[in-house]
């Protein structure tokens, strides 16, 4: 038999909460995160009965909440600022080492650093496997200079974070959750019921979203680690891509041509698509890169390019602006709808 439905169980668990106008509020959190415990059984449990293969939520970035962190550290935030949710080792000489890399290479970009949060947690709720496995985590607040608009200070971000990735390629505990001024992410080795319970931020009724990602990890071709649980940066993926390799070789052939005039990453940029563990992580690469290159112009039209082949076709065409590929068209480094 090819098919049968008591295999459906056997893969990640997502979902989207929304509220239709727009409306931020914790209802859409608190909804989330109990659609989230009703998924646990899409994801595996650890011996020591606590530790799960990853689960975690992708926010639109709660403005008031933060505004109100800052005020109580005595910040000021701009009208435009951002939130990065960073990993960081727990050894306090390389943690030290680390946020000095990051702001080091955000003031590169002319932002501003506002200061370092260390975000509530309570280790109590974790298993002992993730808490042996436990980073620092801790929150940068950033601002933008004036007159920039949202989406130039993504771009810049965007920038700051790969290269410092590259810097602290070395240091397998650093990672970026989100480093982003439209949205910030809360994600862990913990039980999706638990989540509110580790991460405090999230049980606060200040806390507000207008949308809500969740997703249940079920961990198939990889060891639980804190950074492979989901929500990515940008998106959450549930299942394999069987061309991966492929698809990743071909647009790495092709990086000599990543031509953009709006990224100064470098030329060529090498590091470009880097080599995740974990498939879903190497499409959000890929997927982030052309969006802030200005390759594809909404996420409908992302998903459009994902299937195998397509993708290959894209990047052999980045090379040439005036082709056209429906429902992108690619002129002067820019992608647009097509009518």
């Amino acid at each position: 038999m090819l098919y049968d439905k008591s295999l459906e169980k056997d893969n990640c668990g997502f979902g989207l909460i929304a509220h239709i106008e727009g409306e931020p509020s914790h209802k859409v959190v608190r909804t989330a995160i109990h659609a989230l415990a009703r998924m646990q059984h899409r994801g595996a449990i650890l011996a020591d009965g606590k530790t799960g293969d990853g689960c975690g939520l992708l926010l639109q970035k709660p403005d008031r909440f933060f505004r109100i962190v800052a005020q109580e550290h005595g910040w000021r935030l701009a009208k435009n600022y951002a939130v990065g949710m960073i990993f960081l080792n727990k050894d306090p000489e390389m943690a030290a080492a680390s946020r000095h890399i990051v702001e080091e290479e955000l003031q590169q970009e002319t932002l501003s650093i506002v200061g370092w949060r260390d975000v509530p947690t309570n280790e109590g709720v974790l298993g002992e496997i993730a808490i042996s496995s436990l980073p620092r985590i801790e929150q940068i607040f950033v601002n933008a200079p004036a007159g920039w608009r949202p989406r130039d200070m993504e771009r810049r971000l965007f920038i700051a974070r790969r290269r410092i990735e590259k810097r602290l390629q070395d240091d397998k505990d650093f990672y970026v959750c989100s480093l982003s001024n439209l949205v910030n992410i809360y994600k862990g080795l913990c039980m999706p019921a638990d989540l509110p319970r580790f991460y405090l931020d999230l049980a606060d009724l200040r806390l507000e979203s207008a949308i809500c990602l969740f997703h249940q990890r079920f961990s198939t071709n990889t060891v639980p680690r804190w950074p492979l649980a989901q929500p990515f940066r940008y998106l959450a993926h549930n299942g394999e891509i069987n061309t991966i390799t492929g698809n990743r070789q071909w647009a790495r052939a092709r990086t000599y041509k990543f031509q953009t005039p709006l990224i100064r990453i470098c030329s060529p940029p090498r590091r470009l698509l880097t080599k995740p563990a974990q498939i879903p992580a190497r499409w959000t690469t890929c997927w982030n890169c052309c969006w802030q290159a200005g390759w594809i112009s909404s996420a409908p039209c992302a998903c459009w390019c994902r299937p195998p082949g397509r993708i290959t076709r894209i990047w052999t065409r980045i090379c040439a602006p005036s082709s056209t590929l429906t429902p992108c068209t690619w002129s002067r480094g820019t992608a647009r709808q097509a009518s």
